[in-house]
């Protein structure tokens, strides 16, 4: 099963990474100019256009970035001349980090809520757990963002607005500077997940054998929640978790900018308005090699919960 997901994903990926060099090579305007300023003179543009390789066909340079990437080399930024690794190597953390908190932090809130909304269906505490959920679906990530600075860094001061403190100076501090940006980007995922949990656990609660066997056998309703009805329902919550990876990220790039923390969504619309084609290939390819990491590692957390999943293998 691995091999062939794993087969599967390298033509994904060099789809992915033929499709960005084609787009970000066709915006309008040009590298040169971009980099150089209104003020430029034509010779001006022209050397860094060759210096840069910008004349040469568009099936050259591509092959030629794909030649140097396969080998490790990512090439070098045009705007910086700085190592494209380098500026990976930077930045790819804090957005991870960033991921991290939200994605985790969401699911932590989701389960125990999904239980209680579901323990007692149309109850107060699910009442309450629906009306949250379509307020916080119904909110833009960047419209919460800006709500969560309004209220918690200019009126309360509890949290910084802006900026970003790394771990080794200090854990607190770097937990304050990245909550606002996780609860923008985790606040929604845990109405999301919430819903879809606390249905599925309903569904299983009402429709399958083995709960109404336990009620049957005198099992009590938190026991049948959390032991038989809550392990089932987890798989759909795993697949929706996987495929919301790509949604995931693409959050962040407008929250990095808003909160001006130096992830790799920050220099992704950097590179994007300056044609940084290096820059834009190397992150854009590492985001997608994020993805199909994600769902793969789903897969193989199916037959870890259920052994009775096996991939590639016949019913018989």
């Amino acid at each position: 099963m691995t091999g062939n997901r794993l087969a599967t994903a390298i033509p994904v990926l060099w789809g992915v990474s033929f499709l960005t060099f084609l787009v970000i090579n066709r915006l309008p305007g040009d590298a040169a100019q971009q980099l150089l300023g209104i003020n430029a003179t034509p010779q001006q543009i022209e050397e860094l256009r060759g210096k840069l390789n910008l004349d040469e066909p568009f099936l050259t340079r591509y092959f030629d970035w794909l030649g140097h990437a396969l080998t490790g080399d990512l090439g070098r930024s045009f705007a910086s001349d700085q190592s494209v690794t380098s500026i990976l190597s930077e930045r790819l953390p804090v957005t991870f980090e960033l991921l991290a908190y939200a994605l985790i932090v969401s699911l932590l809130f989701t389960v125990p809520v999904a239980l209680l909304a579901a323990r007692r269906p149309n109850g107060i505490v699910d009442r309450i757990t629906m009306a949250t959920s379509m307020a916080g679906l119904s909110v833009a990530n960047y419209v919460l963002a800006l709500v969560l600075v309004y209220v918690f860094a200019v009126k309360l001061e509890w949290l910084p607005a802006i900026g970003y403190v790394n771990p080794a100076d200090g854990i607190w501090p770097f937990i304050k500077s990245l909550t606002l940006p996780a609860v923008s980007i985790g606040f929604p995922l845990f109405c999301f997940y919430t819903r879809l949990l606390r249905a599925d656990i309903l569904e299983q609660m009402q429709g399958e054998d083995y709960v109404v066997t336990a009620k049957a056998k005198g099992v009590g309703p938190w026991r049948v929640l959390v032991r038989h009805a809550l392990p089932n329902s987890l798989f759909g919550l795993l697949t929706i978790v996987a495929l919301n990876i790509g949604t995931l990220i693409g959050a962040t790039v407008i929250i990095e900018q808003i909160f001006a923390v130096p992830g790799i969504g920050h220099s992704l619309l950097a590179a994007i308005n300056n044609r940084d084609v290096p820059v834009v290939e190397a992150i854009v390819l590492v985001l997608a090699v994020v993805v199909v990491v994600a769902n793969l590692l789903a897969d193989m957390l199916y037959a870890v919960l259920d052994p009775r999943i096996r991939y590639g293998r016949s019913a018989a």
